[in-house]
Protein backbone atom coordinates (compact mmCIF):
# COMPACT_ATOMS: atom_id res chain seq x y z
CA UNK A 1 0.00 0.00 0.00
CA UNK A 2 1.00 3.58 -0.60
CA UNK A 3 1.01 5.12 2.53
CA UNK A 4 1.61 8.33 1.76
CA UNK A 5 -1.17 8.67 -0.10
CA UNK A 6 -3.86 6.82 2.76
CA UNK A 7 -1.90 8.75 5.47
CA UNK A 8 -2.60 12.21 3.81
CA UNK A 9 -6.58 11.41 3.14
CA UNK A 10 -6.97 10.13 6.78
CA UNK A 11 -5.26 12.60 8.14
CA UNK A 12 -7.17 15.58 6.05
CA UNK A 13 -10.50 14.05 7.06
CA UNK A 14 -9.13 13.69 10.55
CA UNK A 15 -8.50 17.61 11.16
CA UNK A 16 -11.89 18.19 9.33
CA UNK A 17 -13.97 16.09 11.62
CA UNK A 18 -12.06 17.50 14.87
CA UNK A 19 -12.54 21.17 13.77
CA UNK A 20 -16.38 20.44 13.15
CA UNK A 21 -16.56 18.74 16.40
CA UNK A 22 -15.17 21.10 18.60
CA UNK A 23 -17.27 23.54 17.19
CA UNK A 24 -20.73 21.99 17.02
CA UNK A 25 -22.21 18.52 15.93
CA UNK A 26 -21.49 16.57 13.21
CA UNK A 27 -25.05 15.57 12.01
CA UNK A 28 -25.33 19.16 11.13
CA UNK A 29 -22.21 18.73 8.20
CA UNK A 30 -24.18 15.80 6.51
CA UNK A 31 -26.86 16.59 4.13
CA UNK A 32 -27.89 13.83 1.50
CA UNK A 33 -29.18 16.55 -0.91
CA UNK A 34 -25.95 18.25 -0.89
CA UNK A 35 -24.05 14.94 -1.54
CA UNK A 36 -26.26 13.93 -4.27
CA UNK A 37 -25.44 17.59 -6.08
CA UNK A 38 -21.81 17.05 -5.79
CA UNK A 39 -21.00 13.39 -6.00
CA UNK A 40 -23.37 12.27 -8.15
CA UNK A 41 -23.09 15.56 -10.68
CA UNK A 42 -19.15 15.28 -10.72
CA UNK A 43 -19.61 11.85 -11.63
CA UNK A 44 -22.31 12.72 -14.15
CA UNK A 45 -19.92 15.70 -15.98
CA UNK A 46 -16.78 13.04 -16.00
CA UNK A 47 -18.39 10.26 -17.54
CA UNK A 48 -19.79 13.01 -20.34
CA UNK A 49 -16.26 14.17 -20.68
CA UNK A 50 -14.82 10.43 -21.25
CA UNK A 51 -16.11 7.33 -23.38
CA UNK A 52 -18.39 4.70 -21.22
CA UNK A 53 -16.28 2.02 -22.33
CA UNK A 54 -12.83 2.99 -21.16
CA UNK A 55 -13.99 5.00 -17.48
CA UNK A 56 -14.40 2.24 -15.01
CA UNK A 57 -10.81 0.91 -16.20
CA UNK A 58 -9.19 3.70 -16.18
CA UNK A 59 -10.99 4.96 -13.01
CA UNK A 60 -10.03 1.59 -11.26
CA UNK A 61 -6.23 1.72 -12.81
CA UNK A 62 -5.39 5.12 -11.63
CA UNK A 63 -6.75 4.75 -8.00
CA UNK A 64 -5.11 1.13 -8.01
CA UNK A 65 -1.96 2.80 -8.48
CA UNK A 66 -2.86 6.01 -6.32
CA UNK A 67 -3.34 3.51 -3.39
CA UNK A 68 -0.53 0.94 -3.53
CA UNK A 69 3.28 1.70 -4.31
CA UNK A 70 4.89 -0.85 -7.15
CA UNK A 71 8.39 -1.65 -5.09
CA UNK A 72 11.14 -1.04 -8.08
CA UNK A 73 14.16 0.12 -6.58
CA UNK A 74 16.37 1.13 -9.52
CA UNK A 75 19.30 -0.55 -7.80
CA UNK A 76 18.26 -2.86 -7.01
CA UNK A 77 16.94 -3.56 -10.47
CA UNK A 78 20.10 -2.92 -11.91
CA UNK A 79 22.13 -5.45 -9.99
CA UNK A 80 19.19 -8.15 -10.94
CA UNK A 81 19.96 -7.40 -14.77
CA UNK A 82 23.34 -7.52 -14.24
CA UNK A 83 23.17 -11.17 -12.35
CA UNK A 84 20.48 -12.31 -15.49
CA UNK A 85 23.60 -11.17 -17.99
CA UNK A 86 26.01 -13.41 -16.13
CA UNK A 87 23.79 -16.04 -15.99
CA UNK A 88 23.36 -15.64 -19.65
CA UNK A 89 27.06 -15.41 -20.27
CA UNK A 90 27.77 -18.68 -18.34
CA UNK A 91 25.13 -20.21 -19.65
CA UNK A 92 23.76 -18.80 -22.62
CA UNK A 93 19.93 -17.92 -23.20
CA UNK A 94 18.36 -20.89 -21.91
CA UNK A 95 20.16 -20.68 -18.38
CA UNK A 96 17.61 -17.81 -18.01
CA UNK A 97 14.70 -20.24 -18.26
CA UNK A 98 15.47 -21.49 -14.71
CA UNK A 99 16.38 -17.60 -13.06
CA UNK A 100 13.72 -16.46 -10.54
CA UNK A 101 13.06 -12.93 -11.51
CA UNK A 102 10.91 -10.30 -9.55
CA UNK A 103 9.54 -7.98 -12.10
CA UNK A 104 6.61 -8.98 -14.44
CA UNK A 105 8.34 -7.00 -16.93
CA UNK A 106 11.63 -8.20 -17.16
CA UNK A 107 10.61 -11.58 -16.33
CA UNK A 108 8.80 -11.25 -19.97
CA UNK A 109 11.71 -9.55 -21.12
CA UNK A 110 14.25 -12.20 -19.64
CA UNK A 111 11.57 -15.30 -21.60
CA UNK A 112 12.07 -13.53 -25.08
CA UNK A 113 15.92 -13.79 -24.69
CA UNK A 114 15.22 -17.75 -23.36
CA UNK A 115 12.77 -18.14 -26.42
CA UNK A 116 15.43 -16.35 -29.27
CA UNK A 117 13.62 -13.78 -30.44
CA UNK A 118 14.99 -11.07 -32.45
CA UNK A 119 16.06 -8.12 -30.63
CA UNK A 120 13.59 -5.52 -32.83
CA UNK A 121 11.02 -8.12 -31.44
CA UNK A 122 11.51 -7.79 -28.50
CA UNK A 123 12.14 -4.04 -27.90
CA UNK A 124 9.27 -3.41 -29.83
CA UNK A 125 6.87 -5.59 -28.37
CA UNK A 126 8.37 -4.39 -24.65
CA UNK A 127 7.96 -0.75 -25.34
CA UNK A 128 4.56 -1.31 -27.00
CA UNK A 129 3.25 -2.80 -23.30
CA UNK A 130 5.11 0.03 -21.60
CA UNK A 131 3.29 3.10 -23.68
CA UNK A 132 0.03 1.00 -23.35
CA UNK A 133 0.30 1.14 -19.43
CA UNK A 134 1.73 4.55 -19.22
CA UNK A 135 -1.33 5.21 -21.55
CA UNK A 136 -4.21 3.58 -19.63
CA UNK A 137 -2.36 5.76 -16.34
CA UNK A 138 -2.63 8.89 -18.10
CA UNK A 139 -6.71 8.41 -18.78
CA UNK A 140 -7.03 7.13 -14.97
CA UNK A 141 -4.98 10.76 -14.52
CA UNK A 142 -7.65 13.14 -16.43
CA UNK A 143 -10.25 11.24 -14.98
CA UNK A 144 -9.20 12.43 -11.57
CA UNK A 145 -8.56 15.93 -12.76
CA UNK A 146 -12.24 16.16 -14.60
CA UNK A 147 -13.56 15.01 -11.31
CA UNK A 148 -11.25 17.27 -9.05
CA UNK A 149 -12.74 20.02 -11.85
CA UNK A 150 -16.34 19.41 -11.53
CA UNK A 151 -16.76 19.13 -7.96
CA UNK A 152 -16.45 22.76 -7.10
CA UNK A 153 -18.42 23.59 -10.19
CA UNK A 154 -21.48 21.40 -8.70
CA UNK A 155 -20.75 22.77 -4.97
CA UNK A 156 -21.36 26.30 -6.39
CA UNK A 157 -24.02 25.14 -8.38
CA UNK A 158 -25.11 23.68 -5.19
CA UNK A 159 -25.74 26.96 -3.37
CA UNK A 160 -27.09 28.26 -6.22
CA UNK A 161 -29.71 25.92 -5.60
CA UNK A 162 -30.21 26.07 -2.10
CA UNK A 163 -29.91 30.42 -2.07
CA UNK A 164 -32.98 29.95 -4.77
CA UNK A 165 -34.93 27.33 -2.50
CA UNK A 166 -34.39 29.95 0.62
CA UNK A 167 -35.53 33.31 -1.50
CA UNK A 168 -38.69 31.60 -2.73
CA UNK A 169 -39.68 30.35 0.49
CA UNK A 170 -38.36 33.43 3.24
CA UNK A 171 -42.33 33.98 4.33
CA UNK A 172 -41.94 30.23 6.03
CA UNK A 173 -38.96 30.42 8.33
CA UNK A 174 -38.59 26.65 8.70
CA UNK A 175 -37.37 26.25 5.00
CA UNK A 176 -34.68 28.57 5.47
CA UNK A 177 -32.30 26.35 7.62
CA UNK A 178 -32.88 23.43 5.29
CA UNK A 179 -31.99 26.08 2.24
CA UNK A 180 -28.73 27.25 3.70
CA UNK A 181 -27.69 24.07 4.19
CA UNK A 182 -27.86 23.17 1.17
CA UNK A 183 -26.51 26.14 -0.22
CA UNK A 184 -23.17 25.62 2.57
CA UNK A 185 -23.05 22.38 2.23
CA UNK A 186 -22.41 21.85 -1.36
CA UNK A 187 -19.37 23.96 -1.59
CA UNK A 188 -17.83 22.55 1.56
CA UNK A 189 -18.30 18.46 -0.26
CA UNK A 190 -17.40 20.62 -3.54
CA UNK A 191 -13.70 21.69 -1.94
CA UNK A 192 -13.18 18.63 0.26
CA UNK A 193 -13.82 16.22 -3.05
CA UNK A 194 -11.32 18.34 -5.11
CA UNK A 195 -8.64 19.49 -3.04
CA UNK A 196 -8.43 16.73 -0.20
CA UNK A 197 -8.69 13.94 -2.78
CA UNK A 198 -9.06 14.40 -6.63
CA UNK A 199 -6.55 16.82 -6.97
CA UNK A 200 -3.67 14.81 -5.06
CA UNK A 201 -4.50 11.72 -6.90
CA UNK A 202 -3.93 13.40 -10.46
CA UNK A 203 -0.63 14.92 -8.84
CA UNK A 204 0.36 11.36 -7.78
CA UNK A 205 -0.30 9.27 -10.61
CA UNK A 206 1.49 11.98 -12.61
CA UNK A 207 4.71 11.47 -10.85
CA UNK A 208 4.26 7.81 -9.97
CA UNK A 209 3.76 7.94 -14.58
CA UNK A 210 7.02 9.76 -14.77
CA UNK A 211 9.31 7.37 -12.24
CA UNK A 212 7.09 3.85 -13.94
CA UNK A 213 8.28 5.41 -17.46
CA UNK A 214 11.96 5.19 -15.90
CA UNK A 215 11.64 1.88 -14.05
CA UNK A 216 10.62 0.15 -17.73
CA UNK A 217 12.89 1.92 -19.58
CA UNK A 218 15.61 1.11 -17.65
CA UNK A 219 14.25 -2.60 -17.92
CA UNK A 220 14.16 -2.54 -21.46
CA UNK A 221 17.52 -1.31 -22.02
CA UNK A 222 18.64 -3.87 -19.86
CA UNK A 223 16.56 -6.74 -21.36
CA UNK A 224 17.98 -5.22 -24.58
CA UNK A 225 21.70 -5.49 -23.07
CA UNK A 226 21.73 -9.03 -22.66
CA UNK A 227 19.93 -9.82 -25.95
CA UNK A 228 23.23 -8.23 -27.26
CA UNK A 229 25.37 -10.64 -24.75
CA UNK A 230 27.17 -7.60 -23.43
CA UNK A 231 29.32 -8.31 -20.18
CA UNK A 232 27.86 -7.52 -17.12
CA UNK A 233 30.26 -4.70 -16.09
CA UNK A 234 29.07 -2.98 -18.94
CA UNK A 235 25.45 -3.37 -18.47
CA UNK A 236 25.88 -2.43 -15.12
CA UNK A 237 28.07 0.88 -15.77
CA UNK A 238 25.33 1.73 -18.69
CA UNK A 239 22.33 1.36 -16.64
CA UNK A 240 23.57 3.78 -13.76
CA UNK A 241 23.09 6.99 -15.84
CA UNK A 242 19.61 6.18 -14.43
CA UNK A 243 20.24 6.33 -10.81
CA UNK A 244 21.04 9.87 -9.71
CA UNK A 245 23.97 11.17 -8.79
CA UNK A 246 24.15 10.57 -5.26
CA UNK A 247 23.01 7.06 -5.36
CA UNK A 248 25.77 5.90 -7.94
CA UNK A 249 28.62 5.79 -5.87
CA UNK A 250 28.52 2.31 -4.93
CA UNK A 251 27.66 0.54 -8.09
CA UNK A 252 29.93 2.80 -10.20
CA UNK A 253 33.02 1.39 -7.91
CA UNK A 254 31.38 -2.35 -8.37
CA UNK A 255 31.42 -1.44 -12.37
CA UNK A 256 35.30 -0.32 -11.86
CA UNK A 257 36.18 -3.17 -9.81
Amino acid sequence: MDLATIIGIVAGTAVVVTAIFLGGNISQFIDIASILIVFGGGMAATLIRFPLAGVASAFITGAKVAFTHKKIEPRTMIEEITELADVARKQGPLGLENVEVSDATLAKGVQYIADGYEPNFIRESMERERDLYLDRLEEGQRIFKALGDSAPAFGMIGTLVGLVQMLATMDDPSTIGPSMAIALLTTLYGALLANLVCIPIYEKLGAKANVEDVNQTLIIDGVMQIRESKSPALIREMLIAYLPEKNRGDLIEAAAA
